[in-house]
């Protein structure tokens, strides 16, 4: 993994982010009880503009007031504003309670290590230790989507997230029932990640947090392609997520038996593998098994929290 937060886990802890907006202090107040792996409080899209100064001191104000971390509870993100002002939405938010800071709009490599540097500076000035925050890149533009393989080379980010609202506007995309006009996307963000080393990254929200069958479609769609999390909006969406991103006993089982298999050939010095299936398996087969089983336990929060 490149120079990311050393403990930070996406692919471990993480299976749903639910973004609560950071103006909302009633919201902000009932979010620990979502069940949501990790919390993204929204200082962007969720807040009026001539509201952006008084949510974010809400959001500080309900950073200092949430006192030591219980075990297992959700980690805490914040969601920046692009432009003018994210130093400032950095500089604020940044401290004990911070987990990670998502990034909106990334158009390109050398913002983002810019926006890396403010954060890190950020943590000094609270007195955290380096690579304490997190840094998750969103990618939701044209500019940013063609450039997503140097985004994700950025020393300090974590993973990549995807947000097809922004995106579609964007581009002028109106997407169509099962949202194929998002796939290219979709797998450009998937291979970029991992061609980075990077976590699996996060999927996009869907709008529409009524139709659950659905959404648990698309998400189950969104797992086989390579995301290993995905955004929600509503707290309803988040059970489905979780579900959807835990892998069930039968892959469980499946995974340890082929990581016992390897392990096995490997102790005997045998160097072809073939799992009980019938399958060959090599080291890139074990890995995603790996993956699996550590997916299987995961609870909420950030790992070495």
């Amino acid at each position: 993994m490149p120079d990311a937060a050393p403990g930070f886990g996406v692919e471990v802890n993480v299976r749903s982010w639910l973004y609560v907006p950071g103006d909302r202090p009633e919201m902000l107040a009932r979010s620990f009880e979502r069940e949501a792996d990790a919390l993204v409080v929204d200082l962007e899209d969720a807040v009026a503009v001539d509201a952006k100064a008084l949510a974010r001191g809400t959001v500080l104000s309900w950073l200092a007031g949430l006192g030591d971390r219980a075990p297992g509870g959700p980690s805490v993100w914040v969601r920046v504003n692009a432009g003018s002002d994210m130093a400032d939405d950095i500089a604020s938010v940044t401290g004990p309670r911070l987990d990670g800071i998502v990034v909106p709009k990334v158009d390109g490599p050398d913002e983002l290590e810019e926006t890396v540097r403010r954060v890190r500076a950020a943590e000094r000035e609270a007195g955290l230790p380096e690579h304490r925050v997190a840094v998750v890149a969103l990618i939701e533009t044209a500019r940013g989507l063609l450039d997503v393989a140097g985004i994700a080379r950025v020393p300090g980010v974590a993973t990549l997230a995807l947000g097809e609202g922004d995106l579609a506007a964007d581009l002028g995309v109106t997407p169509s029932p099962g949202e194929p006009e998002f796939l290219l996307a979709r797998e450009q963000v998937v291979v970029a990640a991992a061609a980075a080393g990077l976590e699996p990254p996060i999927a996009p929200v869907a709008t529409d947090f009524r139709d659950l069958d659905a959404f648990r479609r698309s998400s189950e769609g969104l797992r086989r392609m390579g995301f290993g999390s995905r955004q929600a909006i509503h707290p309803a969406q988040v059970l489905v997520v979780n579900e959807v991103f835990t892998p069930s006993p039968t892959e469980v089982e499946a995974a340890r038996e082929t990581v016992a298999a390897f392990e096995r050939a490997a102790a005997a010095q045998v160097g072809v593998v073939v799992d009980g299936a019938g399958r060959m398996v090599d080291e890139a087969v074990v890995r995603a098994a790996r993956r699996t089983i550590a997916r299987a336990g995961v609870t909420p929060g950030r790992e070495g929290r």
